[in-house]
């Protein structure tokens, strides 16, 4: 049994996996709260997967590209619950997350290309053949992605949905799916990293200078 969840996005998802067969997942309704929602999320598919945290045989969690506090809440509790359950924990790229489930969905095939939501009006992408991450992960601004698209490539992600002018009509999943994270861990389907946050830039919050000394 494999507790998965992803914190990279918006929303929360927690999942109880066994091999490739998702037993339980859930996903948060409320956006922005993964500090107040993970701890529950967890406990809730716990329970609906009919096991306790002592079952559970093995981590997966998504190390992003993501916001800061979002991507540390969930690398946070997973290095946590890792230590005191003495588990293996295994993390993956969200990006990998998201075209392992477009591709095996048949969404896409070939070249196709991952964008999600950065913020300050920018995404995070990363380009795929057959499956096989070829660029990336990175940070770019909308237009500047699109620019470098070849014609007809598809955009899995929530980035083309909001940016679908430039980058639309989006297709498949447009956020990470921990059921699916936990799929691609039991089959080796992407890079297992180790679980550190991947961030592609620096926080908004940086920690105050210190005063200037006045002789």
């Amino acid at each position: 049994m494999l507790l998965a969840f992803d914190t990279s996005s918006p929303q929360v998802t927690a999942a109880i996996t066994d091999g490739d067969v998702v037993v339980a997942e859930r996903v948060s309704d409320r956006t922005m709260k993964h500090g107040e929602l993970l701890a529950p999320l967890i406990e809730q598919v716990l329970a609906d997967a009919g096991i306790d945290r002592f079952d559970v045989t093995a981590l997966a969690v998504g190390v992003g590209p993501g916001p800061f506090t979002g991507l540390r809440v969930g690398l946070v509790t997973a290095r946590t619950l890792a230590y005191v359950l003495e588990l293996p924990v295994y993390g993956v790229c969200s990006l990998d997350v998201l075209a392992v489930e477009a591709l095996d969905s048949g969404a896409v095939d070939g070249d196709f290309v991952v964008a999600t939501d950065a913020r300050r009006k920018e995404v995070y992408w990363a380009s795929y053949s057959d499956g096989v991450r070829t660029a990336g992960p990175e940070v770019e601004r909308p237009a500047d992605l699109a620019a470098r698209l070849a014609p007809g490539v598809a955009v899995v992600g929530e980035g083309a949905v909001l940016y679908g002018d430039l980058l639309g009509p989006g297709v498949g999943p447009q956020r990470p799916s921990a059921g699916w994270l936990g799929r691609v861990v039991a089959e080796e389907r992407a890079e297992l990293l180790d679980p550190e946050p991947l961030y592609l830039r620096r926080p908004d919050a940086v920690a105050a200078h210190q005063p200037k000394q006045v002789s």
